[in-house]
């Protein structure tokens, strides 16, 4: 008889259930690592308008309104309190969006201090636990 060459069915089901295995302990792990990723560029796009807001508060003595929002930013807003210093090119080239693709909320003034920036987490709605939770500016500030 001649002996052909390849891997049998056992082996070849060896290797799958190894590989199952890996999977099923690597995957976990690399997914809370994407989840917490999402977090911390959340965190780093707070930081950044927080700072562009601040500083169109030193050339216009207040905040964006709510309704004038985040966009207030980036071009000048035609809005009352229409700003009188607004910084040629604006405070920031562009909005960020939240790691799901949605535009960052804003209230001035805002519930839990002088402006409240947040996102609706992966699911878009208010409330939610893990990666649905809202996460704000206030937040981090406790």
């Amino acid at each position: 008889m001649k002996k052909s060459a390849g891997f049998s069915l056992v082996e070849i089901l060896v290797v799958l259930v190894i590989m199952g295995l890996l999977i099923g302990i690597v995957a976990p792990n690399v997914l809370n690592r994407a989840d917490e990723a999402r977090v911390q560029k959340v965190r780093a796009d707070f930081k950044a308008i927080e700072t562009a807001l601040k500083i169109y508060r030193l050339d216009n003595y207040v905040y964006p309104t709510t309704e004038q929002g985040l966009q207030a930013l980036v071009e000048k807003s035609t809005l009352d309190p229409e700003p009188r210093n607004f910084k040629e090119g604006g405070y920031l080239q562009e909005l960020p969006l939240d790691p799901w693709g949605r535009a960052y909320l804003y209230l001035s003034p805002g519930e839990n201090g002088e402006v409240d920036i947040y996102s609706l987490g992966a699911d878009g709605l208010s409330g939610g636990e893990d990666q649905n939770a809202d996460i704000g500016n206030w937040k981090e500030k406790s």
